[in-house]
């Protein structure tokens, strides 16, 4: 078995970045500057925006933080994306969800204009990354991507089982991996929590990627012998064994699992922290406007 590193990708990541950041500096080009908006007070919110700052600095951009309250209108809030898709000093704009519940997410997301939407979740971006055109790929999956590249995993004409269909990971996750590349080349198949014989289906993955949103959800039993696990799911459970009261565990029981695979990504230290390097690459893109001219 091989431990996917995903924080010693995500950090070889900052450093190519930062590398293209001096030389953009250096020949005088303005460097890019993501900007995120905070609506409330939500604490795993609170936790990305601070560390997508943080990693903004460690590359060389410029960062803005708009942190407004939970009781903000929806009207407000939109008027704010509008005020920063009109800023050209701004590359990149994230809108950190979810958002309260009297605030609709997909209204917000339209309004994000498309060539700063580098969280990929605009309909233009999503529509033009499904039939091959240049896009934003969102974090996540742009993030498994690279991780799957950076280890040499061949994905071609491998059987990859998605498990979750979110819009934000198992939906994007299932159609990258068909398209014609690599990584990708892959006969996908889409499963959910409704999905009839499930185990039987995971136990046919080359490569399974879990975004099911349960801690723990898959075991050894639906695993085959020698899969690449990627395991996209981070939760806190508590427990009586570290001083926080809590620890982090994935969607995937890593104990068990890890004895049947082959490639397997730990959590933490696996998926997530290519979520914000991925972020950072799409900020880049678009300073170099390398998607949209």
């Amino acid at each position: 078995m091989i431990l996917i590193d995903g924080k010693k990708t995500a950090e070889q990541i900052k450093i190519e970045i930062a590398q293209e950041v001096k030389k953009m500096n250096d020949a005088g080009i303005k460097v890019p500057h993501l900007a995120a908006i905070l609506v409330g007070d939500d604490p795993a919110s609170q936790t990305y925006v601070n560390s997508k700052s943080k990693s903004c600095h460690e590359v060389g951009f410029m960062s803005s933080t708009y942190r407004l309250p939970e009781n903000t209108s929806e009207r407000e809030l939109l008027e704010m994306v509008e005020f920063i898709n009109n800023d050209p000093e701004v590359d990149g704009l994230i809108v950190q969800l979810p958002l309260p519940a009297h605030i609709d997410n997909q209204k917000v997301i339209n309004t994000i204009v498309p060539h700063k939407d580098v969280d990929g979740f605009h309909p233009v971006n999503v529509g033009r990354m499904t039939i091959g055109l240049p896009a934003y790929i969102p974090a996540t999956p742009f993030g498994v991507l690279e991780l799957l590249r950076r280890n040499s995993i061949s994905t071609t004409g491998k059987h990859c089982v998605v498990l979750g269909r979110s819009n934000i990971v198992g939906k994007p996750m299932s159609l990258l991996m068909s398209r014609n590349s690599e990584p990708g080349n892959a006969t996908v198949t889409l499963c959910h929590s409704k999905t009839h014989n499930l185990k039987e289906i995971t136990k046919q993955a080359d490569i399974l990627i879990v975004a099911i949103g349960q801690p723990g959800f898959v075991g050894a039993d639906m695993v085959k012998e020698g899969a690449v696990v990627i395991d996209v799911g981070i939760h806190r459970v508590a427990t009586d064994k570290n001083p926080s009261g809590f620890r982090l565990v994935g969607d995937v029981q890593f104990d068990e699992v890890a004895k049947k695979a082959s490639y397997i990504t730990p959590v933490p230290g696996g998926v997530g922290p290519m979520t914000i390097a991925s972020l950072l690459l799409n900020t880049l893109k678009s300073a170099k406007k390398e998607i949209y001219n």
